[in-house]
């Protein structure tokens, strides 16, 4: 089998983050999300991988690279515009040629991989297999009707829905897709989508199975979401060998810090993770906090966020949570008393705090 993982897209719910970053390289628990996907496919043994990716090629092939870092060999298939997941697969006809794949959505974290998930498509061989998870809000996502684990209507997000079961981005196709992305036409949305395409498989009387996820799934497109994945993987994370610390610091529960890091007058709450080169200085870390390479913070409480490389928030009067900070992002004051706020700060921009 080959792997599609698509990661284009503008990644508009992201923004200010995504005006200068690709939405599938914001990192959760310091790890780029499209990662996730790629190391899920390679431990199912798929190893030619084929990237589809948009305005934001040059990052992803510099992130990425030919793959072999990450076990896999990388193609990258340019995609003129977000056209639909559909779309992504009708420009992908030529390399995919008339294999079976696996597509992976670019900015879905799925626990548990999908090793077992491709050994029953294979073992079944239906034309398509399709994830599901139990939603509170199935008019955000594609939802399906099911016979028992037989798909029998798909609708993309609903007014009325008919199930609460989404469709979670990774999906798994016999080569019978690619006359079904042919035949449909786009919705109102101006997009190929992929529930029409499973919908005309239906209607042609082919097999499409399903599958209910039994771990945790997370489409990481908005900020609220993005964060909790971060607390799902560091929930899941084993602690590390903590180095000698400054005087004066300490760490409860689980905590990973990596080289180079200066941690003076600190406290680390577990789960969290520390990149390498960091700086602490007179800092409590809360929990479920992620800190990129090369960050610095003195003077500030931070917990149940993500800080991406070389931010710095120093003296900040105030209990930073669930916030979202970019790259060479500033946070800093001239001093106050201590309350809670939410912040998201993009790449190199600059807030101060009364």
């Amino acid at each position: 089998m080959k792997g599609l993982i698509l990661s284009g897209g503008k990644g508009t719910r992201l923004r200010p983050l995504t005006f200068t970053s690709a939405k599938q390289l914001v990192p959760v628990a310091n790890k780029p999300i499209l990662f996730y996907g790629i190391e899920d496919l390679a431990a199912a043994g798929i190893r030619d991988i084929g990237i589809v990716v948009g305005d934001t090629a040059r990052e992803i092939a510099a992130a990425v690279g030919d793959g072999s870092a990450l076990g896999v060999r990388a193609t990258y298939l340019p995609q003129e515009a977000p056209l639909g997941l559909a779309h992504a697969v009708l420009i992908s006809r030529e390399w995919l040629g008339d294999d079976p794949f696996v597509m992976y959505l670019g900015d879905n974290i799925l626990r548990g991989g999908i090793g077992g998930l491709v050994e029953n498509f294979i073992r079944v061989r239906p034309d398509a297999q399709i994830l599901l998870a139990k939603v509170p809000d199935p008019n955000r996502f594609g939802v399906a009707e099911l016979d028992g684990d037989r798909v029998v209507g798909l609708e993309e997000k609903p007014r009325t829905p008919r199930s609460d079961l989404a469709l979670v981005g990774v999906y798994m196709f016999s080569t019978a897709i690619h006359e079904a992305v042919r035949a449909i036409r786009p919705s109102e949305r101006g997009e190929l989508e992929i529930t029409d395409a499973l919908q005309h498989l239906l209607r042609q009387g082919r097999d499409v199975r399903s599958h209910l996820v039994s771990g945790w799934w997370k489409d990481t497109g908005k900020i609220s979401d993005l964060l909790e994945a971060n607390r799902l993987v560091l929930d899941g994370m084993e602690g590390g060998i903590v180095p000698p610390l400054g005087e004066g610091s300490r760490v409860e529960g689980r905590v990973r810090i990596g080289a180079g890091c200066r941690i003076l007058r600190s406290t680390l709450r577990g789960p969290a993770i520390v990149g390498q080169g960091v700086v602490l200085e007179d800092a409590h870390i809360g929990p479920y906090t992620s800190i990129g390479d090369g960050a610095i913070v003195r003077r500030s409480e931070v917990e149940h966020s993500i800080l991406l490389d070389h931010c710095r928030i120093e003296g900040v009067p105030y209990r930073l949570v669930d916030s979202l900070v970019g790259r060479q992002a500033e946070l800093t004051t001239g001093g106050g008393s201590r309350s809670a706020v939410s912040v998201v700060a993009g790449d190199m921009s600059r807030v101060v705090f009364p």
